[in-house]
């Protein structure tokens, strides 16, 4: 059985409804088990043992979220060399652009050698004063479903041994 390694951090809410949207989905494809962790509490080990990754995280200032950086400076070099050619999709949670982040975030897994199976779609919350920024999150059904359909795809691709 193949093994989806979903890893996100969430401040908010809005970045942990999309992960979880998509492993719900992905959880419904039989033949791959599907596992969700914050990114805190990711170790290399639980890198290691799946067969495919997707990656959430919110934009902070232009950039990833702390708590998922600490988690890449925490994996990289014990994992370099070691997962190349492993496909991964990632999904960023913004208030506005998000470009940085998935740059930020899509360089990391370059370096790892990852495949990238799914363009990276930016949710836009359109958060914009600090009231708003700090609010809990409400992320809609349409963006939920598309999260949902990249759960869904990653799982039937590492299934099938299309990824």
């Amino acid at each position: 059985m193949k093994k989806l390694l979903i890893v996100y951090h969430s401040y908010t809410g809005g970045t942990r409804q999309m992960a979880e949207a998509a492993t719900d989905a992905a959880r419904q494809e039989q033949d791959t088990e599907t596992r969700l962790l914050r990114a805190e509490d990711c170790e290399p080990v639980d890198m290691l043992g799946a067969d495919g990754y997707l990656f959430a995280t919110p934009e902070n200032l232009a950039a990833i979220a702390g708590v998922m950086k600490a988690f890449f400076d925490r994996c990289y070099y014990p994992l370099l060399g070691q997962i190349e050619g492993r496909p991964y999709a990632a999904m960023i949670c913004a208030g506005s652009d998000g470009d940085n982040a998935r740059k930020q975030l899509e360089r990391i897994a370059t370096g790892w050698r990852l495949k990238k199976v799914i363009d990276t779609p930016i949710i836009c919350t359109h958060a914009q004063t600090e009231e708003a920024i700090l609010a809990p999150k409400v992320v809609g059904e349409a963006d939920r479903a598309q999260c949902a359909e990249i759960g869904a795809t990653l799982a039937a691709g590492l299934a099938m041994g299309v990824f």
